[in-house]
């Protein structure tokens, strides 16, 4: 069990959904927490609920200067969370460009670059906690995900890079790859979600995980082996059962 009392974690994409229940739970246990987001109100807002001590910077993770200047700002933490991502469904033959393209620099660059800002100073102090959400959805390609999956696929590599770059040092590096969850991005989906969760209780998933030191997490456990044993479908009969129909 991690002890929270003290420690400073910075979250990014945090103004609400899983982010915005991921800080509340850091905060009741004892953490300071700073979040951030673009949304400036919203951030405000969440400052004031939390229980423990707590503030917010801004910042548009698509952008490399607003990134570091938040890190800057920020100043010295035990730990970062990247929660920051969006969605839309698309299939090939919808392709939007404009669309794919935030998906990839929002989900997986901007995790490069809230990695990058601060994992320098985490190895110079010799500690140091990251901890990047991944998806269900990132373990092989859906139909109607074009542009999401591919991000996710993108983020959950990195992890494992870090992982094996980091393993057995003093920077700890996690792994969390939630299924659906009740959120203003979920509601984009017009077909039946298995298994979805409301943000608090997957949250509390999210922050048990955290609370260990396994490196990787996918929930709900059930839901996750379809996908994790979809991995070992050979490629005729995973599109023969998933493919679009």
């Amino acid at each position: 069990m991690r002890n929270w009392q003290g420690k400073r974690y910075w979250l990014i994409g945090a103004s609400e959904g899983l982010g915005r229940e991921v800080a509340l739970q850091l905060s009741r246990n004892g953490a300071e927490v700073i979040v951030s987001a673009r949304n400036e109100a919203r951030l405000e807002e969440l400052v004031a609920e939390l229980p423990g001590k707590a503030s917010h910077v801004v910042v548009d993770v698509s952008d490399r200067a607003s990134v570091l200047a938040a890190a800057e700002q920020v100043g010295e933490i035990d730990g970062m969370v990247y929660l920051a991502g969006v969605y839309w469904p698309m299939k090939s033959s919808d392709w939007d460009i404009e669309k794919a393209e935030m998906m990839a620099d929002i989900n997986f660059v901007g995790a490069q670059r809230a990695v990058g800002a601060v994992i320098g100073p985490m190895i110079e102090r010799g500690r140091g906690h990251i901890v990047l959400t991944g998806s269900l959805s990132g373990f092989r390609g859906l139909p109607g995900a074009i542009g999401y999956c591919a991000s996710k696929a993108a983020i959950m590599s990195l992890a494992e890079s870090m992982q094996a770059d980091l393993h057995g040092s003093p920077i700890e590096v996690q792994l969390i790859n939630p299924g659906f969850i009740r959120t203003r991005l979920t509601d984009k989906n017009d077909f039946n979600m298995p298994f979805i969760m409301e943000p608090d209780a997957a949250a509390r998933e999210f922050v048990d995980h955290m609370n260990g030191d396994r490196f990787k997490k996918s929930f709900p456990m059930v839901f996750s082996w379809v996908f994790r044993l979809s991995q070992f479908l050979p490629d005729w009969a995973y599109y023969r059962l998933f493919g679009a129909r």
